[in-house]
């Protein structure tokens, strides 16, 4: 019988005398924490900057467009950009590595964020940070994706994509105290030099499996039944564009895919956007301080959106057994349920209500993720599931990770210019309207600069800038919130040929 063999040659671990190596349950246990662990600070280190956003635009000047462009465009160009290539080394290469030198190189541009002086040279940090953070996803959903069989990959994928509320509400917290109690610069540096050290425990604990490990028939080996990667081809760019025009036809010219694809991008659109903006809401509408702000919307992801990941994983695939057009079903149902309560949280008046209410639409909201993960993974060959990962979050991270918190940002610059010359208007209707056909001649950024009136200021004129910018921020939530329900209309579309789709993809792998 053949032996299975690690790429690099020798004898992986755990391994069967003359068979394929056997993971320990709780080998396989420790893996996955490993990549949860490296997901949740990849997250610290993306979103911190939305928790101390409202502590930098005040102290570097800065208008909501340049707050977006580096929580959002300045971060995602070089990740989206660079995951492809990453990918496709990842396909051949050892994984763990580039896993563990991403991870050093995005912590240590995080932490050298906190040396900026200028708008300019935090945006070549948030660059240096996309570049890092390009490898982790890729290979870590590859890697996954040979420790655990199809049946239960959404669940993995679900305790992995976990790291996004953990890492939101561990960011949110300890950035939002370390900036009011030391400095927006002290957060950025304490939160991005950990990662250096877990760098080091990736590299040691997590061994590189055959591709195509787990897809092991679950019954007594025989010959047949023992995963031997095969020889990877030799390099060529003709193959290489090949390989990802191989993976970008069943991305986009299978229904099911192609709408789980619309779906995930539209609603992280909505959501990226919109959360870009939450902390410094809560700053600019109830004036909390910033670790107040941290603590609430930390414990707010934390649970909430953890809950939803994990549900979302789970329960796609208990209900997958039945019919698998739950893998689709289920986020429609948990998108459109969400939406309503999303906006009548950002309605409220009182801030202790708007927190309690935000409790509960995560729980449904979050249920995408791992079932919109499960699906790609389980569409394309064990040699392609890196690819199709980067191929995923190159649309999805350029458009709603890239264009999202520019695009809040944008918009609530234009509300704030309408809401401060026609402080009277409350609608969000009459304010979308006006602020692109009759903004008013006052300057808000000039008046307002970074949002708030000058020192010594009229007591009317620090009130109306207070008033157009919390307003606008409302105003400008409210609106990014509205993608959910259009994310949920092509989740719906996804179940249509669903079933069909992943029957034909067991009998390609079978």
């Amino acid at each position: 019988m053949a032996q299975a063999k690690t790429p690099s040659g020798a004898k992986p671990p755990f391994s069967q005398a003359g068979g394929p190596p056997l993971y320990s349950n709780g080998y396989k246990a420790a893996v996955l924490g490993l990549l949860l662990a490296t997901y949740t600070f990849n997250f610290i280190d993306r979103t911190i900057i939305a928790t101390i956003g409202q502590a930098i635009k005040v102290d570097l000047k800065l208008t909501d467009t340049q707050l977006g462009l580096l929580g959002g465009l300045y971060f995602a160009l070089l990740y989206t950009l660079l995951g492809i290539p990453i990918a496709r080394m990842a396909e051949r290469w050892n994984r763990v590595t580039i896993i563990s030198v991403s991870l050093v190189i995005w912590s240590g541009f995080t932490a050298l964020c906190g040396s900026a002086s200028s708008f300019a040279q935090l945006a070549l940090y948030r660059f240096g940070v996309g570049v890092g953070e390009a490898g982790c996803s890729p290979p870590s959903h590859s890697l996954i994706s040979d420790y655990y069989e199809p049946k239960k990959r959404a669940s993995a994928l679900s305790i992995y994509s976990f790291g996004i509320p953990l890492g939101t509400m561990f960011g949110a917290v300890a950035g939002g105290w370390l900036a009011q109690e030391f400095s927006w610069r002290v957060a950025f540096v304490i939160v991005g030099l950990p990662g250096i050290l877990l760098a080091v425990l990736v590299k040691l604990v997590v061994k590189e499996p055959p591709r195509g490990h787990s897809e092991v028939k679950e019954r007594p080996l025989e010959a047949e039944d023992v995963v031997i990667e095969p020889a990877k081809p030799p390099f060529s760019l003709v193959n290489e564009f090949k390989e990802l025009g191989a993976v970008m036809a069943v991305l986009f010219g299978k229904w099911p895919v192609l709408h789980m694809m619309l779906g995930v991008t539209i609603a992280s659109f909505g959501s990226y956007g919109s959360g870009a903006f939450v902390p410094p809401y809560f700053v600019r509408g109830f004036g909390l301080g910033l670790a107040q702000v941290g603590l609430i919307v930390g414990l707010i992801g934390g649970f909430s959106a953890g809950v939803g990941t994990l549900v979302g994983g789970f329960l796609t695939d208990w209900s997958g057994k039945r019919s698998a057009k739950w893998y689709a079903l289920v986020p429609a149902i948990g998108l459109l349920i969400c939406t309503p309560i999303y906006i009548a949280a950002y309605l409220q008046t009182d801030w202790k209500m708007l927190a309690l209410i935000l409790l509960v639409p995560g729980i449904f909201h979050y249920t995408y993720l791992a079932p919109t993960f499960g699906v790609v993974q389980n569409s394309v060959e064990p040699r392609r599931r890196a690819t199709a990962t980067a191929l995923l979050f190159f649309f999805l991270n350029l458009i709603a990770l890239g264009g999202g918190p520019w695009f809040t940002g944008w918009l609530i610059d234009h509300l704030a210019q309408f809401n401060f010359n026609h402080p009277g208007s409350t609608g969000i209707f009459h304010a979308l309207g006006g602020a692109f056909t009759d903004p008013g001649a006052a300057s808000f950024t000039a008046q307002c600069p970074g949002g708030l009136a000058p020192k010594g200021s009229p007591a009317d004129l620090a009130a109306l800038c207070k008033g157009a910018m919390a307003r606008s921020t409302q105003q400008g939530i409210i609106v990014l919130l509205c993608f959910y329900a259009w994310a949920a209309l092509h989740y719906a579309l996804a179940a249509i040929g669903m079933v069909k789709h992943m029957r034909e993809r067991a009998a390609a792998q079978a």
